[in-house]
């Protein structure tokens, strides 16, 4: 959901929403894109735009779900683009997550 409604103001010529995505109907909702490469310089800023906000995207939500890779990924992207903000997860210990008594 959030890497469609991103790559709709970044340029892509259309977005969907849809279900399924090879969990079985009703088990997800997944997005896709389509954009119309024309060779125009304007479709190339937008295809830069929105394919580096779509992985980056990505990347961050799996970093968020603890995916080390992931993490180092998105602190060398910002580290690159001083521009790029991703908020980082914390990391809890174990001992942490027994105080807690969830």
């Amino acid at each position: 959901m959030q890497n469609v409604i991103g790559d709709s103001f970044r340029g892509a010529t259309w977005v969907a929403l849809h279900n399924g995505g090879g969990t079985g109907f009703g088990q997800a909702i997944n997005g896709g894109f389509g954009m119309f490469l024309d060779g125009s310089t304007k479709a190339d800023e937008n295809i830069q735009q929105m394919l580096y906000w779509d992985v980056i995207n990505g990347v961050s939500r799996r970093s968020w779900s603890g995916n080390s890779n992931a993490r180092q990924t998105v602190e060398r992207a910002m580290a690159d683009e001083p521009k790029l903000k991703v908020t980082l997860p914390n990391d809890l210990s174990e001992e942490c997550i027994k105080k807690l008594s969830l």
